[in-house]
């Protein structure tokens, strides 16, 4: 293992440290057995990702010059929170039925009820309990945030940070659900629900509240950094992230083959797909996008529209200019050594991963 291969597993491995204590000291009743079902769901949640919120987070702060101490492992773990708790809910409005390899929370849920025999719709039942999930994972995503131990000027310098990000979440969940309304999408359109939904969220932001947390305030060089390197890298992300949704392993992704087609995601990848393609593989992909009994034949002929239109290979050489323009941006920013080979690690992980 190499050095810098080390300092990410050092730093994984402290993330799950700092939630698997602050989960086990949560629940009002430890030991309560109708509790039980709701503790087991957070911890196996949490206990997936690639951790890369807190690590674009901790990078951010140790770009500069904050020092290694157990509060900044704590504070970013706290982004873990958040994202499990945006996971939840997504599932639910997606009606997706695995998340890593398990079932969807809410699909938990409605089979507990179901093996129970309890009075009631189970499918009610589960997404109730699952919005009930994810409504207390973002609480204690804030709870964590504040209580990290890290000092008061900090926290208050970076919260305007930290609210922002949330909202813009939010707006990025409602923004998804208006797209998909509509029925049409443009690449923009897309590109706007990507921003606020994931890639803001993901590595803008994260790395801003790094930065804020150490420096306490943000110089223009950390703007520069979060836009020109932050934002490009978290466009990469989605982008890879469009793509795994149709092309990705089940066995790598933990979710069936063209997910996001059955679920009729209205991604970049779609819009560049509708935008090359002739009128006939065009009213295809409108008639089979959506549809949730899609099976293999169905994924496959969107995936050769997909392919034959080149959108494939556009968002593929996207990913690769964004990522590019970031790490020139991460080149000329005036960030530690350390915190520079990191942060060029991390942004070709998020936009090149198979999870």
């Amino acid at each position: 293992m190499t050095t810098d291969a080390a300092s990410m597993y050092a730093l994984r491995t402290q993330v799950e440290r700092a939630l698997g204590r602050f989960v086990e000291r949560q629940f009002p009743a430890p030991g309560d057995p109708d509790l039980e079902p709701l503790r087991t769901a957070a911890e196996e949640l949490l206990a997936g990702g690639k951790r890369l919120r807190p690590a674009f987070c901790y990078w951010g702060w140790r770009g500069a010059g904050g020092t290694d101490v157990p509060e900044i492992f704590t504070a970013a773990a706290s982004l873990e929170l958040l994202q499990a708790s945006a996971l939840v809910h997504d599932d639910v409005m997606d009606k997706s039925d695995l998340r890593r390899g398990m079932p969807a929370a809410h699909r938990r849920f409605q089979a507990l009820h179901e093996k129970a025999g309890w009075h009631g719709s189970a499918e009610q039942f589960g997404e109730g309990a699952a919005i009930l999930l994810g409504n207390l994972l973002l609480i204690w995503s804030g709870e964590m945030w504040r209580t990290s131990g890290l000092p008061p000027e900090a926290l208050e310098a970076a919260q305007p940070v930290h609210d922002h990000m949330r909202t813009e979440l939010m707006c990025g969940q409602y923004l998804d659900l208006l797209e998909q309304a509509h029925g049409e999408n443009t690449f923009e359109s897309a590109l706007r629900v990507a921003l606020f939904k994931s890639g803001k969220y993901s590595v803008e932001q994260p790395l801003r509240l790094g930065l804020v947390l150490a420096a306490r305030e943000l110089a223009p060089w950390m703007d520069e950094l979060c836009t020109g390197y932050g934002r490009r890298v978290g466009i990469a992300f989605q982008l890879r992230d469009d793509i795994l949704g149709v092309f990705g392993d089940p066995a790598q992704t933990g979710k069936p083959a063209g997910d996001d087609l059955r679920e009729g995601k209205r991604t970049m990848l779609v819009a560049r797909t509708l935008a090359a393609a002739s009128s006939g593989d065009a009213q295809t992909v409108r008639r089979l996008l959506g549809d949730p009994a899609l099976d293999e034949r169905g994924v496959a002929a969107l995936r050769r529209i997909i392919e034959d239109t080149g959108a494939l290979q556009e968002c593929e050489d996207l990913i690769a200019d964004y990522l590019g323009d970031a790490l020139t941006a991460l080149d000329q920013a005036p960030v530690t050594p350390e915190a520079r080979t990191a942060l060029t690690e991390l942004a070709v992980a998020a936009t090149s991963r198979k999870t």
